[in-house]
């Protein structure tokens, strides 16, 4: 064991935590340790540091155990050095022992002593054993994984904003190889490749790593364990997310049955013993009913701690087809060109994710489109559209001297204040909250307003900008849930994958100044770039498209797309003359092409469908069934996988007639 509790008990003034609780992690292990926001996550970090002494209980810890506690507070850091001088920082040791040995080596030359040679040559082998002579190299391969350019890595840390400064401060942490890695919202300050490339690096750590975050996605592909903070306790599920929401439910539906029956058996045994108390001859036995009852140990009602509010969206005209339309953009800052002569178009109905790298200009686009950034081109807006932009730096705009449900007041939504303050609940603010003013509210709690403000506009085309970066899982679901019933447009920017492949129906991405859209949802569009990326390593010796096989932008929405799913280039309009033959064979393999879609798609569905007939208890419990479901599985996964093949050889067939007519 690393570290852990045994029987403790942590009190925040008149405010208990955690009650009576037990936790051993153990070397291997990834943790995902969630909770509401306010339950005390952060705090039970800190308690496992020792930063905090627990009221009662003990805090059990190797003393060989190192611990790196990644959390927003390391900001206060402040230094003139470059960030590569930062990061190499974590190899203390191996600073002291080249200064060692440059002091070893100069004595050498002084006095030829041998002591002083097996010294140094000790000194060297325990420097090479350390990996002494390359940690620029893997200082420099960390930096660059989470998003620093070479050129970067010479540039003063003191010149990055908060999130780069994060960062450098997670670098220098993985670089120290604790054998406890505690994260606190590691993923906050990061963009998809970043988080991708964590990812990727965790799961090969060889310490245990704790992790509290409110990223679905991240925490499924990262934890073994989860650990729920919940009504001042602990609760430990073995699995990731996805298997602690379903075991959570059963555990919560069987607490809540075994609760009833007990409830029903009290109600039975009074109603006896109050029959009979009256009677001298059954007294004793009424009395004897009633001290049972006392001495029984109550199972407390499974109620959910916060309840499901529907948002709800309010939208009073009907835009146009086209709400925005965009055509010779051009945007730069300096020597860096975002956007070149760059096109698209928002049609109504669209629920719209800008993702991609950090600095590739997601909110640059976003803002031009809100009209509040410079640009060289046209933005022409469609009829009847009421838009809304939510940013970080729109706070601002808040009123310092409005009460939180004043300034909600002010929105001209038509809400009651019921209804008001039934919303500002899903946006983590309760009870008397709603009665503070605006000035004493954290930057994080003003976000949260501001949310709540573009949520009660009216508007039809909403533009979000990190939207779910101020709010836990519960608060997240519920916005998930409420975009999903909106009927207006929606353009957004969010790192977290999982409110990206909840809420979106297409993707952009600007790649080489262009917008690129891609039809589909986040993971058809992860599974289409690996595909793609497979097959430009396959055949690098061909050309692509010349829009790095985008779906063509003829492609209807309505039109069902199979995982990963390219729809066919639109062939290019021009004067040559095109041979008969293969315009026939083009017309083939179209048509085939669009049959295998079809049936790319109808295998997915039957694939996913016994993948969850797998899943099932009941299935993989009876060894008979999970034979024939294994069996049909198999079978359906090799018929995919081949439909698949020829479906990819027909695409680069069609392709390669079009571009050679």
């Amino acid at each position: 064991m690393l570290a852990g509790f045994q029987n403790l008990t942590f009190e925040f003034g008149a405010r208990t935590i955690v009650a009576d609780a037990t936790w051993h992690i153990q070397p291997g292990e990834r943790i995902g340790l969630i909770g509401y926001n306010g339950t005390g996550k952060s705090t039970l970090l800190k308690v496992l540091t020792g930063e905090y002494t627990p009221s009662a209980g003990t805090l059990e810890r190797s003393r060989s155990t190192t611990i790196g506690y990644l959390h927003q507070d390391l900001l206060s850091f402040e230094t003139s050095d470059s960030i590569l001088g930062v990061a190499l920082t974590a190899f203390q040791h191996i600073h002291d022992l080249e200064a060692e040995i440059e002091r070893l080596g100069h004595e050498l030359e002084r006095t030829g002593d041998e002591q002083t040679l097996i010294a140094y040559t000790d000194k060297l082998h325990e420097l090479e054993t350390l990996g002494g002579y390359n940690i620029h190299h893997r200082t420099e391969e960390v930096l660059q994984g989470l998003g620093f350019t070479p050129a970067d890595l010479k540039r003063p840390y003191a010149e990055f904003s908060g999130g780069w400064r994060m960062r450098v401060l997670l670098a220098k942490m993985i670089l120290q190889k604790p054998d406890l890695l505690l994260l606190d919202e590691p993923t906050n300050h990061l963009d998809l490749p970043s988080i991708e490339w964590l990812e990727k690096y965790l799961l090969h750590y060889e310490g245990a790593v704790v992790i509290v975050s409110h990223d679905k996605y991240f925490l499924n592909r990262m934890v073994t364990k989860i650990v729920e903070l919940y009504q001042q306790e602990l609760h430990i599920y073995s699995g990731n997310f996805d298997f602690y929401e379903r075991e959570k439910a059963v555990r919560i539906d069987l607490q809540k049955k075994a609760f009833e029956n007990q409830q029903d058996y009290i109600r039975q045994q009074e109603r006896i013993a109050e029959r009979f108390r009256a009677k001298a001859s059954k007294a004793a036995m009424a009395q004897s009913i009633l001290k049972r009852l006392d001495r029984l140990d109550r199972i407390e009602d499974a109620n959910m701690e916060r309840p499901n509010i529907r948002i709800n969206f309010r939208v009073d005209k009907t835009p146009g087809k086209v709400l925005v339309e965009l055509n010779g953009l051009n945007k730069s800052y300096g020597d860096l060109q975002i956007l070149n002569n760059s096109k698209a178009e928002i049609e109504r109905g669209d629920k719209i994710a800008l993702i991609g790298a950090n600095g590739k200009g997601k909110t640059t686009l976003l803002r031009i489109i809100a009209g509040i950034e410079t640009y060289e081109g046209e933005r022409r807006w469609g009829h009847n559209v009421e838009e809304s932009f939510y940013a970080q730096h729109q706070l601002e705009a808040l009123n310092m001297q409005n009460t939180i449900l004043e300034e909600m007041q002010g929105c001209g939504s038509q809400m009651s204040d019921l209804e008001l303050r039934a919303l500002l609940g899903c946006f983590l603010f309760s009870g008397d909250d709603t009665d503070k003013r605006i000035k004493i509210l954290s930057g994080g709690e003003k976000a949260r307003v501001a949310l709540a403000k573009v949520i009660v506009s009216k508007a039809n085309f909403l533009m979000l900008d990190e939207p779910t970066n101020h709010l836990d899982m519960h608060s997240c679901d519920l916005l998930i849930e409420s975009l999903n019933r909106y009927e207006g447009t929606i353009l957004l920017v969010s790192h977290d994958r999982h409110f990206v492949s909840k809420t979106a129906n297409k993707i952009w991405e600007i790649a080489d100044g262009e917008v690129k859209e891609f039809k589909g949802g986040y993971e058809e569009w992860v599974q289409w770039k690996q595909r793609m990326s497979k097959q430009a390593s396959d055949s690098s010796n061909k050309s692509n498209s010349k829009n790095n096989n985008y779906p063509s932008q003829a492609t209807k929405q309505t039109q069902k797309q199979p995982p990963a799913a390219a729809t066919a280039p639109t062939p290019p309009s021009n004067n040559t003359p095109i041979d008969k033959e293969k315009k026939k064979e083009l017309q083939r393999v179209q048509k085939e092409f669009q049959q295998l879609e079809a049936k790319l798609a109808e295998l997915t569905d039957k694939k996913e469908k016994l993948e969850a007939d797998l899943a099932n208890p009941d299935v993989y419990s009876d060894r008979q069934r999970f034979q024939l479901a294994e069996g049909a599985y198999q079978q359906a996964a090799q018929e995919w996988q081949t439909t698949n093949r020829r479906y990819e050889q027909v695409f680069e067939r069609m392709v390669l007639l079009q571009e050679n007519p």
